[in-house]
């Protein structure tokens, strides 16, 4: 149903992932034997659940850890890890920096060249370990390293950007990135995103993506929506690129997953997402707080160092356990941020879903009390869902 804003423009209502619930159906499912594994460019994993590219959560050591856990951690190609040999002074300088320095300091040091023989490097410290190596750039560095990547011996290339399609203009003399022709040459599956609506969907997958990301400014870091004032937030996103996904493999006989990528902290996050549509949930702040995390306890976005108009910032987000008690358990918090294929499992079940196919399909209800109600006590005394 359309909203009238005013006598020119009308608007469709979109729905958060905080804004719904789920409901339970007939019959309920042990957890144990729940299948919660999914598939991407032909590799197969446990947890449905990626690392996102960014500098303060994934390096290759966190990557080999992730893979090794049954989940998926991304590089990002164009940070602190391919610029420098050694990142940690310069991951020491992010995070002891005051506010007020920030944002310079950062456009300083992404300022030092992408280095083609690290991305070999870090790709190789990955594979050496038995670990998945997946690499996350722009459009622009897609152009400039993709070849390099695969060559290297990359598993997975990503190419994101905070709105990604196929129909881009670009200044006389720039050659926008084909995406289709990108998809076709590389020897490696292609990702695409950041996607929120159906039609991009629908075009991204028939230029050969391997999945969708799907996800506009939700993210603990971004500041997109708030620089831009572009977004939709998410349980309406998820669900009309998943219906694009569903028309596609009725068109094409090809399944690609969709991912939703940001806005997501908890294990109910996770769940609802799914529940919406999801294959998969890419996230940032809740693996920027594991021990083995790079960012020393800060978490910032892939667009914070931009060297013209920063669409993200440095959140301290701290250390509240290890990547596997993140993943896997067992949780030392009472918030739902550990623990996260738990929460996966357990909530699959309550709802009857044994695998994630069912677990799309469950009912959603519109439930914008869902987090506060009854919670009184618990946000007096910042406990469990009132932190």
């Amino acid at each position: 149903m359309n909203i009238q804003i005013g006598r020119g423009k009308t608007a469709r209502r979109a729905y958060g992932i905080d804004e719904i619930a789920l409901v339970p159906g007939r019959r309920t499912v042990d957890p144990r034997v729940i299948n919660t594994s999914w598939s991407i460019g032909g590799i197969t994993r446990e947890i449905p659940i990626i690392a996102s590219a960014m500098d303060g959560v994934v390096d290759a050591q966190m990557a080999v850890k992730l893979s090794e856990l049954g989940a998926l951690g991304v590089i990002n190609l164009e940070g602190v890890q391919m610029r420098y040999s050694d990142p940690n002074e310069v991951l020491d300088r992010i995070a002891a920096a005051s506010k007020e320095e920030f944002v310079g300091l950062m456009q300083e040091l992404y300022a030092e060249p992408i280095k083609p023989e690290l991305i070999a490097q870090r790709i190789k410290e990955v594979k050496s370990q038995g670990g998945i190596a997946a690499l996350s750039g722009t459009p622009v560095a897609a152009a400039k390293f993709g070849k390099i990547a695969a060559e290297a011996g990359a598993d997975l290339f990503f190419v994101q950007g905070t709105v990604v399609s196929t129909e881009h203009t670009a200044p006389e003399g720039v050659e926008p990135l084909d995406l289709a022709a990108f998809c076709a040459d590389m020897p490696i599956p292609v990702i695409l995103g950041n996607c929120v609506t159906y039609e991009v969907t629908m075009e991204l997958m028939r230029a050969g993506a391997a999945a969708i990301m799907v996800g506009i400014g939700p993210g603990a870091a971004c500041t997109s929506r708030g620089v831009l004032g572009v977004g939709i937030p998410q349980a309406t996103a998820v669900s009309d690129c998943a219906a694009a996904r569903d028309d596609f493999e009725k068109e094409s006989g090809q399944y690609i997953p969709i991912i939703a990528d940001g806005g997501l902290v908890t294990g109910g996050d996770i769940c609802k997402c799914i529940a919406c549509g999801a294959d998969a949930v890419m996230i940032g702040s809740p693996f920027a707080r594991a021990a083995e995390a790079p960012g020393r306890g800060f978490h910032w976005g892939m667009a914070t160092p931009s060297p013209v108009l920063p669409r993200g910032t440095r959140i301290k987000v701290g250390t509240t356990g290890s990547v596997a008690q993140i993943l896997r358990g067992p949780a030392g918090l009472d918030d739902g941020t550990h623990n996260l294929l738990g929460a996966l499992q357990t909530s699959m079940g309550t709802l009857g879903a044994s695998t994630i196919k069912e677990m799309q399909q469950v009912d959603v209800v519109i439930a914008p009390s869902l987090l506060t109600e009854g919670k009184v006590y618990q946000k007096a005394q910042q406990l469990g869902m009132g932190k």
